[in-house]
């Protein structure tokens, strides 16, 4: 078994159009070659870099949470600011577990591709996993992961149990989870939905509300691919919930992720900010729901 890391910096397009492409290349360059150590230092060895991200793998899992865990608490503590100015440089990282072909030191199969789609996935300074490595760390580390239910990562037939990282709620590794979501106080959080002249906002307190093209939905999206019934959210165990009911499949697309979760009967948590699509993947004419979460 072979643990796999992908990470990747957020927002690189914007940083060299803003300071050009030698300034911005060497700025990555150095950024990379610093994060290079780092996985090393925690026993992990570059299988190679990206441009601006890097491809890791490590003998246990362990050790690879914790060298993530280390580079985002350290880009937290000490925010870079390339040319002085702009956003603070954050990372998007995707951690998969098993078996994987080596060839000339390269590293290939589903698990790499799974790391890769899981940091695709995953918002600016977040960490995603699955249940594989979720299954293989001790129980201080397990605490730390949020399940954010079944998904369905692009190139693969069935669903991934997908954890997110919460290594920014509190920094006392023993914590408990409910410690933790004390602290975040999840239950003021509010799920604000749009679509078109329609907002719909539910919270901790709100029931069950739906999404279709039947006119008793709470949302009504009125779009031949889109199911009477097509989808529920709810509030559920300190999560807004999406559960797909429909014909079609429902499109949920993180953040500014061009790669979508696919919804087939299934559900997962909504986090952060994005856009729903009903009935098909998101293009013009499309029916979209914006949705975004706010404490």
């Amino acid at each position: 078994m072979t643990t796999v890391v992908f990470a990747d910096l957020v927002g690189s397009t914007s940083m060299f159009e803003r300071l050009g492409d030698e300034t911005a290349s060497h700025f990555v360059a150095q950024l990379v070659g610093a994060l290079s150590q780092v996985f090393e230092q925690h026993s992990g060895r570059v299988v190679k870099l990206l441009g601006d991200g890097l491809f890791v793998v490590f003998p246990q899992e362990g050790d690879a949470l914790a060298a993530c865990v280390s580079i985002q608490k350290r880009f937290l503590d000490k925010p870079l600011h390339p040319g002085g100015s702009g956003a603070p440089v954050q990372m998007q990282m995707g951690i998969e577990s098993g078996e994987v072909v080596e060839i000339d030191g390269d590293c290939f199969g589903d698990t790499v591709n799974s790391a890769a789609r899981l940091a695709d996935l995953a918002g600016a300074a977040q960490i995603l996993t699955t249940q594989n490595v979720w299954s293989a760390l001790g129980p201080m580390q397990r605490a730390s992961l949020r399940s954010l239910g079944p998904m369905h990562l692009r190139g693969r037939a069935e669903a991934s149990h997908v954890y997110r990282v919460e290594w920014q709620t509190g920094r006392d590794e023993d914590a408990t989870m409910m410690g933790r979501s004390m602290a975040s106080n999840a239950s003021e959080l509010v799920l604000k939905l749009v679509a078109g002249e329609q907002t719909v906002q539910i919270h901790g307190r709100s029931p069950k509300i739906s999404i279709g093209r039947g006119a008793a939905a709470s949302l009504v999206l009125n779009d031949p691919r889109v199911s009477r019934m097509h989808a529920t959210l709810e509030w559920r165990g300190g999560q807004f919930v999406l559960s797909d009911a429909s014909s079609y499949g429902t499109w949920v697309y993180f953040g500014n992720q061009s790669e979508a979760v696919v919804l087939r009967r299934t559900e997962c948590y909504l986090v952060g900010s994005g856009q729903l699509s009903a009935g098909c993947e998101r293009k013009e004419g499309s029916p979209l729901i914006s949705f975004s979460i706010s404490g």
